[in-house]
């Protein structure tokens, strides 16, 4: 489990493809040493385990199913990517409950300027849409964001310099891809209200969350 607070900016050094799996070894300048093999890492908001210690990073292994549902499969040699350790018992939750699971990736359709912060408009299947509310959590690329509004299939996140300045988002452009995890509890809620039901304004009058 994560909090989608990135400790650093990794870099691809060297990927192998072992069949339809692939084997990522990423250089790091985050401290390590409470890191042993077997933990967790995100990188970019996808869980993966540590398979090995080098000289300035670490080495883990991608599963053909991660590959295919999250933009691991497009990194190349040289990309950077965000870097965050798996979240402890006594650690501050700075952001969100972020899993690790990516639920789907999107596309940056829109990128404006406004004082000082950056406007990202997200494109996500409109499946994925149901989780997203305004002022609720969502997690982009591994970042725990904060939804400033939403449309049919697309929601707006709002980035401060500092973030961008820590995060691989300071480089993100139009047409460029992102993983996405929703906030986990609107799942549960959705499954403990009524399993073959979305969530939508008419469940919630329903079950008098709504007059």
């Amino acid at each position: 489990m994560f909090t989608g607070i990135i400790e650093s900016i990794g870099m691809i050094k060297k990927i192998t493809t072992r069949g339809d799996d692939a084997f990522l070894e990423v250089e790091t300048s985050m401290n390590l040493d409470d890191v042993k093999i077997g933990d967790s890492i995100a990188i970019s908001g996808t869980c993966l385990t540590v398979t090995g210690i080098t000289d300035g990073g670490f080495v883990a292994d991608v599963s053909a199913e991660t590959l295919e549902k999250t933009t691991l499969k497009r990194l190349q040699r040289g990309d950077r990517i965000n870097l965050e350790k798996a979240l402890r018992v006594d650690s501050f939750l700075g952001g969100h409950l972020v899993l690790g699971h990516v639920d789907g990736i999107g596309t940056v359709y829109e990128r404006k300027v406004k004082s000082n912060s950056v406007i990202f408009g997200i494109e996500i299947d409109t499946a994925l849409m149901r989780y997203v509310v305004e002022k609720g959590s969502v997690a982009v690329d591994g970042i725990s964001l904060t939804v400033n509004r939403c449309e049919k299939k697309r929601f707006y996140i709002n980035i401060i310099p500092h973030t961008a300045s820590v995060t691989t988002l300071e480089t993100k452009k139009v047409g460029d891809i992102v993983n996405i995890e929703t906030d986990i509890l609107g799942k549960y809620v959705e499954k403990l209200l009524h399993p073959e039901k979305e969530i939508d304004m008419a469940l919630l009058r329903e079950h008098g969350f709504l007059k």
